[in-house]
């Protein structure tokens, strides 16, 4: 079903900091309206979705470890169900504790238990300042030790992204860029001009007990936006770095502990294998995404791709983490979710399912199968 075409903002509410909008309302729209109010919504998964599709699949991106993902930032629903019937599932408060939780049970249900029309956001004040920084490092384990430090200390970071050297040398070539191709960290705070400064001060101290260096920060708008652009456009100079290349891509997640382990097993396997690659990570929470290029004329290197990333989610589960962080289990992960969560789990999704669309008329076939669906495709 396709919803971009309810494209409205309903409503800006300065005083109560929030926001409706229609399930069609793109990201970059709502920022721009917002832009009046000194107003901003800070969940953005790079490119330019809609609000609705975010809420389908549990959007986060990379302000993530400060403001945390769609479950965390949308307040109510008006939802469409199977029968054709309106729901509401919130209101504008900032905390309920009316019956089950029904917004976040539909948030990152990929549509399968009703259709958005109407979502409720919070909204957040502009920051009186925001400075960004990027760090380099000698290796991936001493990268992600110092955003365990830094949140460890309880320092209230706004963004974290790490890239490896690799991926550093692709966004070089495709964004002009003449940075030193070794892990890196991209960090960004929010506040005062005083606060962030105390920040700045804290996290120097503890980058520089991991071998940190060429510790540069960026305050002024436009250095700012060219050094996240870059980092945005990684999918980009990846797929450029290759003849009609393609991406395979994934993400998961693990415990911010395991995560340099997971990511070290996973460049040696994708290393060995002589596949071309992209990594880039939302350190501060332990999603990580890679892209496996291929040329999808090559049938072999399609498997490779396949096999790499199943053996990635497995990993990830292995480190008690999860197939998924932030794109949503669709049809291809839905096999993982069973290892990752148990057979009872999964049985009480599908009687979810059954109950909210018994004629499974839902987008069929996603996330979870209902008890009938399977029994016809395993005869």
């Amino acid at each position: 079903m396709n919803m971009t075409h309810m494209n409205q903002i309903l409503e800006i509410s300065p005083e109560s900091l929030t926001a409706k909008v229609q399930p069609g309302v793109t990201r970059k729209q709502l920022d721009q309206a917002l832009a009046a109010y000194n107003l901003c919504f800070p969940i953005g998964p790079g490119v330019n979705a809609t609000l609705g599709g975010m809420c389908s699949t549990g959007a986060s991106g990379t302000n993530a470890v400060k403001y945390g993902t769609m479950k965390e930032n949308v307040l109510g629903l008006e939802v469409i169900t199977s029968e054709g019937k309106l729901a509401k599932t919130g209101t504008k408060a900032r905390k309920t504790s009316a019956g089950y939780d029904l917004t976040r049970l539909m948030i990152g249900s990929e549509g399968t238990l009703g259709v958005f029309t109407e979502i409720t956001l919070k909204l957040y004040p502009v920051p009186e300042q925001i400075s960004v920084a990027i760090c380099s490092f000698e290796s991936i384990s001493d990268a992600v030790n110092s955003v365990i430090s830094i949140i460890q200390n309880s320092i209230p970071i706004a963004r974290v992204e790490l890239m490896d050297g690799h991926t550093v040398s692709l966004v070089n070539d495709y964004s002009q860029l003449e940075l030193s191709e070794i892990p890196k960290l991209i960090l960004e705070f929010h506040g005062s001009s005083q606060y962030i400064s105390e920040q700045v001060e804290r996290v120097n101290s503890i980058v520089s007990q991991f071998g940190g260096s060429e510790f540069n920060w960026a305050t002024e708008k436009e250095e700012r936006n060219k050094l996240w652009q870059a980092r945005h456009d990684t999918y980009y100079a990846a797929i450029a770095s290759k003849e009609n290349a393609r991406s395979i891509s994934t993400d998961t997640c693990v415990p911010i502990d395991k995560l340099a382990d997971c990511l070290l097993e996973s460049i040696n396997e994708v290393n060995d294998s002589g596949l071309p690659y992209f990594l880039v990570g939302h350190v501060g929470d332990g999603n990580f995404h890679f892209g496996y290029l291929i040329d999808p004329d090559i049938e072999a290197e399609r498997q490779t791709a396949e096999a790499l990333n199943s053996r990635l989610i497995e990993r990830a589960i292995k480190f008690e983490g999860t197939c998924t962080g932030e794109h949503g289990v669709g049809m291809r992960k839905m096999h993982y979710l069973e290892q990752e969560l148990g057979s009872e789990s999964i049985s009480l999704m599908q009687k979810i399912k059954q109950a909210l669309d018994p004629n499974n008329i839902l987008n069929p076939g996603k996330v979870v199968l209902l008890n009938s669906v399977q029994e016809d495709i395993e005869g």
